[in-house]
Parts: structure tokens; C-alpha cells; sequence
């Protein structure tokens, strides 16, 4: 790749050049990055850090322009992947296995969901002594606060979803969200869930399994939203037990969000979307397994597509009503139909309502 702006002014810069250069290759790594979510068999190396690329320009300064020409091969079958359809998730690999050859019999409830799933949730969780900065409040014209978002607003694979491409609306969530923290810090803050008094330490002390999300937001202050769902226990060898205790490759093969946008900006509306990513694939993140519990890091800075939508994000969250479903995708017969970890609705959050938190060393 090169560009050549001689003619455009008196006043060219070599260093314009470079500059512009960057730009373009950050979007060729921001494109290259968005396609590679989409496809399962053809996982693409990221681009190289941007700034380490402006040393080996600078460097080059004398030389003739070729020289500091970049190449980027993209293998020939990936012509095939030149759009992005609205259930990109779906280009998945499947394992049918040979006794389901054909839908099986067994009984399902009204929402498509197998009887029986749910018999070892019974019972109340105490919601008592669960806390976080950022205030709960289920108004509809409520503003800087969260809420629970109905499982139903969110589609998701049905049990047939291998024979026909079947989605169905999600229904109850499998964990409940029981507090929010909304921080922010000179670093990126990792491990929330060693916070003493935290939502995952009252849990412990009530004898319930926990899931910390922890979306880090970069920036010269970091922020990070922190969700914290709760459950009584894991049934033992379902796919979200095998997802917890699972290693690093499972995880990220599997961890998918439903994002959605149902107030804000056109703009916005159609930067965010509402197509299933998973988010492994997309960003790197990092898994915490405690005792009784598992932290998600997600660093939303790795990622090139992600950083842009996140600039256009932050300098309107205040208009903004954005909606997240978290869920294990499922890939066989067995592990459908998918189920909600859970959902969450955040509607005009403030930058400035962010707390500094206090984290153990």
C-alpha cells in the first residue's frame, strides 16, 4: 500500500504521508478484524500494533516509497465472506450427532425450552446485601441507572435450529442480575471480583456461584462496566457448566453477546447493530475462575472495529438506551435451545457517575 499526495500543496510533509498511511491500514486491519468474526474456519491474524508500524515508517524515511509498502494476502476463498450477513453468527460448525438424525420427540414447554431444565433452579435466591455504585431503576424514563431487559426481546437459536436456521425470542435467563459497578481509573482495572464487599463476595457468603462481565472500556481514563449475575448453582454438564469450568479455546469459541440500541442516534443504531458476536473472536479477553465464581475481562481497546464504534459511543452515552444479552452459544442438538445467561438494558449513563474503585494488589 502507498500514497503518493504530491501536488495537493506547497506545503506537503513526508510525515502527512506516513500519517495518512496509518490511517488507511487501520482500517485495513479494522475491516480484516470484522470479517474474521464472522468466519469459523479461516481465523485471521490481527495487524500488527499501529504504532510499532509508525517506528518501521520512520525509519524508512530516506528510502524510496515502495520500500515501506505494506502487503496483505487474504486467502482466495474468502471472496465468499465479502458481506456481512444480519446472523453472521451462524456460519458455524455443527455436530449433529448420528441419534439425531431427525428431531427428537422429547417434550418441550411453551417457549420451546426442554422440561426439566430449570427443576434443579428452583427455589428463591435472597437478593438481600447485593450492591453496586451504579443505582438499579426500572422506570422507563429513568436516566444514568440500569434495569433488566426482557429475555424475550432478544431472539436466539432454537432446539431446531440446526435443521432450519430457527430462532425463537429467549426467554427467562438462566443467572440474575443482582448489581452493576460502573468505574473508572488511570489503568485498566482487571480482577474486579476481589473487590472486598463486592456482588461476588456476598454471594460467596450466601453459597451462590456467580458470573462477573467486566467490559473495559481504554482510554486516558479506563473505564469498566461490571455486571455481576448470580445462580444458585451449575447443573452439572450443562453447556454453562462446561463453559465455566472449560479452558481459554472453548471459551471464546462460545461466549457470544446480543447487543442492541433501541434509543439513540441513527448513526449509532447502525454502527452497534443487533447481529450475535462472539466476542472471543472479536477482542481479547481474559477468564478469572474462582471458587465459586468466573470473571470475564473483556478488553474492548484490542480490537480495531470495536475502538471506532466505542469513540462514537461515548461522546453520545448520554442519549443512549443500549440493551446487552450475554449467552453460551450452542452448537449440537444437546446444547440447543440456547438460553440467556442474562440481559441487561443501561439507559443514559454518565461518564462523570463513575466511581474509582479500591482493588487489592
Amino acid at each position: 500500500m502507498q500514497i503518493d499526495l504530491k501536488g495537493w500543496g506547497v506545503g506537503y510533509l513526508p510525515s502527512f504521508q506516513q500519517h495518512s498511511l496509518l490511517h488507511m491500514l487501520n482500517s485495513v486491519a479494522g475491516l480484516r478484524e470484522w470479517f474474521s468474526q464472522s468466519d469459523e474456519s479461516q481465523i485471521l491474524p490481527r495487524i500488527p500494533v499501529m504504532d510499532n508500524m509508525a517506528l518501521s515508517v520512520s525509519s524508512k524515511k530516506g528510502k524510496k516509497t515502495q520500500d515501506s509498502t505494506v502487503q496483505t494476502s487474504l486467502p482466495a476463498d474468502e471472496s465468499r465472506h465479502s458481506t456481512v450477513e444480519e446472523e453472521s453468527d451462524e456460519d458455524e460448525e455443527f455436530l449433529l450427532p448420528e441419534s439425531e438424525l431427525e428431531p427428537s420427540t422429547r417434550e418441550l414447554d411453551a417457549d420451546g425450552k426442554l422440561l426439566g431444565l430449570d427443576e434443579e433452579d428452583s427455589g428463591e435466591i435472597d437478593f438481600s446485601g447485593f450492591s453496586g455504585n451504579l443505582r438499579r431503576d426500572d422506570r422507563d424514563n429513568s436516566r444514568d441507572c440500569w434495569r433488566i431487559s426482557d429475555g424475550n426481546n432478544f431472539r436466539v437459536r432454537s432446539k431446531n435450529f440446526i435443521y432450519d436456521k430457527s430462532k425463537v425470542p429467549a426467554g427467562k435467563p438462566l443467572m440474575e442480575l443482582v448489581a452493576v459497578d460502573w468505574f473508572k481509573d488511570v489503568k485498566r482495572m482487571d480482577h474486579v471480583a476481589k473487590r472486598k464487599g463486592c456482588a461476588v463476595q456476598v454471594a460467596a457468603e450466601k453459597g451462590l456461584f456467580s458470573l462477573a462481565i467486566n467490559l473495559q472500556v481504554p482510554g486516558t481514563t479506563n473505564y469498566s462496566m461490571v455486571f455481576y449475575f448470580v445462580s444458585k448453582k451449575l447443573i452439572p454438564n450443562s453447556l454453562l457448566q462446561r463453559f465455566v469450568d472449560g479452558d481459554d479455546e472453548f471459551r471464546n469459541s462460545r461466549f457470544k453477546l446480543i447487543p442492541s440500541v433501541p434509543k439513540g442516534s441513527w448513526i449509532v443504531r447502525q454502527s452497534v447493530g443487533s447481529t450475535p458476536c462472539l466476542l472471543g473472536k472479536a477482542v481479547d479477553i481474559t477468564y478469572i475462575r474462582g471458587a465459586n465464581y468466573l470473571e470475564i475481562d473483556v478488553d474492548i481497546g484490542s480490537s480495531t472495529v470495536a475502538n471506532g464504534v466505542l469513540g462514537l459511543v461515548c461522546g453520545v452515552i448520554t442519549t443512549l438506551v443500549v440493551d446487552m444479552a450475554f449467552l453460551v452459544q450452542g452448537h449440537t442438538y444437546e446444547e440447543l435451545p440456547e438460553r440467556l445467561i442474562g440481559a441487561v438494558r443501561m439507559s443514559h449513563i454518565e461518564l462523570s457517575s463513575a466511581v474509582v474503585p479500591v482493588l487489592e494488589d
